[in-house]
């Protein structure tokens, strides 16, 4: 829960979410207490209405788009957009999204649901809360070329 607070923060602090809230860390102990209560709610309040394997299964619907990502991340930096090509660097990244993709797959019905539901209300939030802005919420800036050596 921690974890998420300080994560909640840092995307507070850098205004992707609304920094009067999700930026504020408690003036003594420095712990985004704000942040902390939400967690705790929302966990208070999804024990009572989920089984913990529910539960389980819609963190690691988060967790395993991620590490697909990571995996795909990988692939991109050191096989598609290197010019040294290393089957090490090509092997374990694809059955690295491989394997996440199974076990993605794999989750119940009612977690890939609610995940894709949760990250499709994300995927709306970003861009809307970025034009309320004025842009100037965050910026995703991906390097399309390699630099010249």
């Amino acid at each position: 829960m921690l974890a998420g607070a300080r994560l909640l923060f840092g995307m507070g602090r850098d205004n992707a979410l609304p920094k009067s809230f999700f930026g504020v860390l408690h003036p003594a102990t420095r712990v985004p207490f704000y942040n902390v209560l939400l967690i705790g709610a929302i966990c208070l309040v999804g024990s009572f209405l989920m089984s913990y394997q529910v539960g389980a299964e819609l963190l690691n619907f988060g967790a395993l788009i991620g590490f697909m990502g990571v995996n795909g991340a990988s692939l991109l930096h050191y096989w598609i957009r290197s010019d040294k090509k290393e089957l090490t660097h090509l092997v374990p990244p694809i059955c690295g999204v491989l394997i996440c993709f199974y076990l993605w797959i794999s989750l119940s019905r009612i977690a890939q649901i609610a995940g894709a539901v949760w990250m499709l209300a994300g995927l709306l939030y970003g861009p809307g809360r970025q034009a309320g802005s004025g842009g100037a919420c965050c910026a995703l800036k991906l390097p399309l070329n390699r630099p010249q050596e």
